[in-house]
Protein backbone atom coordinates (compact mmCIF):
# COMPACT_ATOMS: atom_id res chain seq x y z
CA UNK A 1 0.00 0.00 0.00
CA UNK A 2 1.62 3.31 -1.18
CA UNK A 3 0.57 5.40 2.01
CA UNK A 4 2.74 6.46 5.00
CA UNK A 5 -0.05 4.94 7.24
CA UNK A 6 -0.61 1.24 8.32
CA UNK A 7 -1.51 -1.02 5.35
CA UNK A 8 -4.98 -1.34 4.37
CA UNK A 9 -6.65 -4.23 3.15
CA UNK A 10 -8.10 -4.38 -0.80
CA UNK A 11 -11.52 -4.39 -0.09
CA UNK A 12 -11.25 -1.81 2.04
CA UNK A 13 -9.15 0.31 -0.01
CA UNK A 14 -11.97 0.10 -2.95
CA UNK A 15 -14.58 0.73 -0.42
CA UNK A 16 -12.38 4.16 0.40
CA UNK A 17 -12.04 5.02 -3.13
CA UNK A 18 -15.53 4.70 -3.76
CA UNK A 19 -16.35 7.84 -2.03
CA UNK A 20 -15.25 9.61 -4.87
CA UNK A 21 -17.51 8.03 -7.39
CA UNK A 22 -19.59 11.70 -7.06
CA UNK A 23 -18.71 15.06 -6.29
CA UNK A 24 -17.01 15.95 -9.52
CA UNK A 25 -17.68 19.58 -8.87
CA UNK A 26 -16.79 20.04 -6.12
CA UNK A 27 -13.88 18.01 -5.97
CA UNK A 28 -12.87 19.97 -9.03
CA UNK A 29 -13.26 23.03 -7.35
CA UNK A 30 -11.39 22.47 -3.94
CA UNK A 31 -8.67 20.17 -4.52
CA UNK A 32 -5.26 21.64 -5.79
CA UNK A 33 -3.49 21.23 -9.49
CA UNK A 34 -0.37 20.17 -9.33
CA UNK A 35 3.19 21.97 -10.06
CA UNK A 36 4.34 22.25 -14.25
CA UNK A 37 7.49 21.37 -12.55
CA UNK A 38 6.26 17.31 -11.85
CA UNK A 39 5.26 17.24 -15.18
CA UNK A 40 7.89 18.80 -16.95
CA UNK A 41 10.28 16.19 -14.92
CA UNK A 42 7.96 13.33 -15.61
CA UNK A 43 7.12 13.56 -19.66
CA UNK A 44 9.76 11.93 -21.23
CA UNK A 45 11.20 13.14 -24.32
CA UNK A 46 9.58 12.88 -27.52
CA UNK A 47 6.76 11.19 -25.79
CA UNK A 48 3.45 11.62 -27.98
CA UNK A 49 0.75 9.30 -26.48
CA UNK A 50 -0.13 9.47 -22.47
CA UNK A 51 -3.13 8.03 -20.85
CA UNK A 52 -4.10 9.30 -17.22
CA UNK A 53 -5.21 6.52 -15.26
CA UNK A 54 -7.68 7.58 -12.40
CA UNK A 55 -7.66 10.95 -13.88
CA UNK A 56 -10.87 12.42 -11.63
CA UNK A 57 -11.74 15.44 -12.98
CA UNK A 58 -8.20 16.39 -15.18
CA UNK A 59 -6.41 18.42 -12.76
CA UNK A 60 -2.83 16.48 -14.20
CA UNK A 61 -4.54 15.30 -17.68
CA UNK A 62 -4.51 19.18 -18.19
CA UNK A 63 -0.64 19.33 -17.16
CA UNK A 64 -0.23 16.70 -19.69
CA UNK A 65 -2.55 18.82 -22.28
CA UNK A 66 -0.70 21.77 -22.22
CA UNK A 67 2.84 19.69 -23.13
CA UNK A 68 1.17 18.74 -26.31
CA UNK A 69 0.31 15.15 -25.49
CA UNK A 70 -2.24 13.56 -27.19
CA UNK A 71 -3.86 12.32 -23.94
CA UNK A 72 -6.68 9.97 -22.61
CA UNK A 73 -7.99 10.12 -19.41
CA UNK A 74 -9.47 7.07 -17.50
CA UNK A 75 -11.60 7.12 -14.16
CA UNK A 76 -14.34 4.80 -12.68
CA UNK A 77 -16.29 7.74 -11.89
CA UNK A 78 -18.71 9.23 -14.74
CA UNK A 79 -19.31 12.27 -12.45
CA UNK A 80 -15.56 12.86 -12.42
CA UNK A 81 -15.55 12.08 -16.69
CA UNK A 82 -18.08 14.64 -16.41
CA UNK A 83 -16.38 17.16 -15.11
CA UNK A 84 -13.05 16.62 -17.08
CA UNK A 85 -14.98 17.08 -20.01
CA UNK A 86 -16.84 20.16 -19.43
CA UNK A 87 -12.80 21.20 -18.15
CA UNK A 88 -10.97 19.36 -21.00
CA UNK A 89 -13.46 19.15 -23.63
CA UNK A 90 -10.82 17.91 -26.35
CA UNK A 91 -9.60 15.18 -23.63
CA UNK A 92 -10.45 11.61 -24.52
CA UNK A 93 -12.37 10.09 -21.67
CA UNK A 94 -13.30 6.65 -20.68
CA UNK A 95 -14.61 4.77 -17.93
CA UNK A 96 -12.41 1.72 -16.33
CA UNK A 97 -9.71 1.60 -13.82
CA UNK A 98 -5.63 1.46 -13.68
CA UNK A 99 -6.53 -2.31 -13.16
CA UNK A 100 -8.36 -2.40 -16.40
CA UNK A 101 -8.10 0.29 -18.87
CA UNK A 102 -9.92 -1.31 -21.56
CA UNK A 103 -7.06 0.96 -23.68
CA UNK A 104 -5.26 -1.19 -26.26
CA UNK A 105 -1.69 -2.17 -26.38
CA UNK A 106 1.51 -0.66 -26.40
CA UNK A 107 -0.51 2.84 -27.37
CA UNK A 108 0.91 5.32 -25.10
CA UNK A 109 4.47 6.64 -24.24
CA UNK A 110 3.82 7.61 -20.64
CA UNK A 111 0.97 6.56 -18.13
CA UNK A 112 0.23 8.76 -15.33
CA UNK A 113 -1.36 7.93 -12.11
CA UNK A 114 -2.21 11.33 -10.02
CA UNK A 115 -3.75 11.04 -6.68
CA UNK A 116 -4.64 7.47 -7.03
CA UNK A 117 -2.07 4.36 -6.62
CA UNK A 118 -3.13 4.51 -2.80
CA UNK A 119 -6.40 3.47 -4.13
CA UNK A 120 -5.11 0.87 -6.46
CA UNK A 121 -3.98 -2.54 -6.60
CA UNK A 122 -0.11 -1.98 -7.76
CA UNK A 123 1.04 -5.02 -8.94
CA UNK A 124 -2.15 -5.36 -11.31
CA UNK A 125 -1.99 -1.89 -11.86
CA UNK A 126 1.20 -2.28 -12.94
CA UNK A 127 0.66 -4.85 -15.09
CA UNK A 128 -1.85 -3.47 -16.90
CA UNK A 129 -0.01 0.25 -17.37
CA UNK A 130 3.33 -2.26 -18.76
CA UNK A 131 0.44 -3.85 -21.61
CA UNK A 132 -0.88 -0.37 -22.97
CA UNK A 133 2.98 1.40 -22.96
CA UNK A 134 5.06 0.92 -25.56
CA UNK A 135 8.57 -0.60 -25.37
CA UNK A 136 10.69 1.96 -22.73
CA UNK A 137 7.57 3.65 -21.80
CA UNK A 138 7.33 5.70 -18.47
CA UNK A 139 4.68 5.00 -15.52
CA UNK A 140 4.67 8.26 -13.54
CA UNK A 141 3.47 8.17 -9.91
CA UNK A 142 2.47 11.76 -8.27
CA UNK A 143 1.13 13.07 -4.74
CA UNK A 144 0.29 15.86 -3.65
CA UNK A 145 0.65 16.20 0.22
CA UNK A 146 0.49 19.05 2.45
CA UNK A 147 3.44 19.42 3.48
CA UNK A 148 3.49 18.87 7.85
CA UNK A 149 6.86 19.99 8.36
CA UNK A 150 5.05 23.04 9.04
CA UNK A 151 3.60 22.89 12.49
CA UNK A 152 0.42 24.60 11.86
CA UNK A 153 -0.03 22.67 8.75
CA UNK A 154 0.45 19.02 11.02
CA UNK A 155 -2.35 20.10 13.16
CA UNK A 156 -4.59 21.17 10.65
CA UNK A 157 -4.15 17.57 8.47
CA UNK A 158 -4.75 16.04 11.97
CA UNK A 159 -7.94 17.44 12.22
CA UNK A 160 -8.75 17.08 8.56
CA UNK A 161 -7.63 13.43 8.81
CA UNK A 162 -5.30 14.00 5.85
CA UNK A 163 -3.92 9.98 5.68
CA UNK A 164 -2.02 10.97 2.84
CA UNK A 165 1.40 12.39 4.29
CA UNK A 166 4.11 10.00 3.59
CA UNK A 167 6.89 8.47 5.82
CA UNK A 168 10.10 9.94 4.91
CA UNK A 169 11.26 6.53 3.70
CA UNK A 170 8.56 5.87 1.51
CA UNK A 171 8.42 4.16 -2.37
CA UNK A 172 5.55 3.63 -4.21
CA UNK A 173 5.32 -0.44 -4.86
CA UNK A 174 5.45 -1.18 -8.64
CA UNK A 175 5.28 -4.48 -10.11
CA UNK A 176 8.71 -6.58 -12.03
CA UNK A 177 7.30 -4.94 -15.33
CA UNK A 178 9.19 -1.98 -14.31
CA UNK A 179 12.59 -0.39 -13.64
CA UNK A 180 14.46 2.22 -12.40
CA UNK A 181 12.31 3.90 -9.53
CA UNK A 182 13.28 7.35 -9.17
CA UNK A 183 11.68 10.62 -7.63
CA UNK A 184 11.46 14.24 -7.60
CA UNK A 185 9.98 16.42 -5.16
CA UNK A 186 8.66 20.26 -5.39
CA UNK A 187 7.49 22.17 -2.66
CA UNK A 188 5.31 25.04 -3.44
CA UNK A 189 2.16 27.16 -1.62
CA UNK A 190 -1.67 27.27 -2.33
CA UNK A 191 -3.24 30.76 -1.87
CA UNK A 192 -6.40 29.50 0.14
CA UNK A 193 -9.36 30.86 2.68
CA UNK A 194 -10.33 29.70 5.74
CA UNK A 195 -13.23 28.71 3.75
CA UNK A 196 -11.31 27.10 0.96
CA UNK A 197 -10.01 24.87 3.71
CA UNK A 198 -13.19 23.64 5.05
CA UNK A 199 -14.24 22.56 1.33
CA UNK A 200 -11.11 20.81 1.48
CA UNK A 201 -11.61 18.97 4.43
CA UNK A 202 -15.43 18.10 2.65
CA UNK A 203 -13.80 16.46 -0.21
CA UNK A 204 -11.13 13.78 2.04
CA UNK A 205 -12.42 10.56 2.12
CA UNK A 206 -12.88 10.57 5.86
CA UNK A 207 -15.17 12.86 5.74
CA UNK A 208 -16.98 11.34 3.28
CA UNK A 209 -17.84 8.48 4.43
CA UNK A 210 -18.48 9.83 8.13
CA UNK A 211 -21.67 9.69 9.52
CA UNK A 212 -23.58 13.61 10.63
CA UNK A 213 -21.61 13.39 14.13
CA UNK A 214 -17.75 12.93 12.95
CA UNK A 215 -18.49 15.53 10.23
CA UNK A 216 -19.88 18.10 12.77
CA UNK A 217 -16.81 17.60 15.11
CA UNK A 218 -14.43 17.78 12.18
CA UNK A 219 -16.29 20.94 11.02
CA UNK A 220 -16.22 22.33 14.67
CA UNK A 221 -12.83 21.74 15.15
CA UNK A 222 -11.69 23.38 11.88
CA UNK A 223 -13.73 26.81 12.62
CA UNK A 224 -11.49 26.47 16.35
CA UNK A 225 -8.41 26.32 15.02
CA UNK A 226 -8.15 27.88 12.34
CA UNK A 227 -10.52 31.27 13.82
CA UNK A 228 -9.89 31.28 17.67
CA UNK A 229 -6.63 29.62 17.99
CA UNK A 230 -4.72 30.89 14.62
CA UNK A 231 -6.72 33.99 14.41
CA UNK A 232 -7.86 34.26 11.13
CA UNK A 233 -10.58 36.21 9.47
CA UNK A 234 -12.45 34.81 6.96
CA UNK A 235 -11.85 36.74 3.91
CA UNK A 236 -8.14 35.46 4.79
CA UNK A 237 -6.13 34.46 2.08
CA UNK A 238 -3.26 32.07 3.40
CA UNK A 239 -0.02 30.64 1.85
CA UNK A 240 -1.06 26.31 2.31
CA UNK A 241 2.44 24.44 1.97
CA UNK A 242 2.46 21.82 0.12
CA UNK A 243 4.63 18.44 -1.56
CA UNK A 244 4.13 17.16 -4.26
CA UNK A 245 6.44 13.46 -4.87
CA UNK A 246 6.70 12.51 -8.75
CA UNK A 247 7.90 8.89 -9.17
CA UNK A 248 8.78 7.55 -12.67
CA UNK A 249 10.38 3.60 -13.77
CA UNK A 250 11.07 2.63 -17.20
CA UNK A 251 8.96 -0.62 -18.96
CA UNK A 252 11.46 -3.27 -18.69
Amino acid sequence: MARGGPKLHHSRRQELGRSFQDGGEHYDRVRPGYPADSADWLVPAGARDAADLGAGTGKYTALLVERGLATVAVDPSLDMLAQLRRSLPGVTAVEGTAEHTGLPAEAFDLVTVAQAWHWCDPLAASAEAARILRPRGVLGLVWNQLDTSVPWVHRLSRIMHAGDVHKPDFRPTVGPEFTGLESHLTRWEDPVSTGDLVELAKSRSYYLRAGEATRAKVLGNLDWYLHEHLGHSDGELLALPYLTQSWRATRA
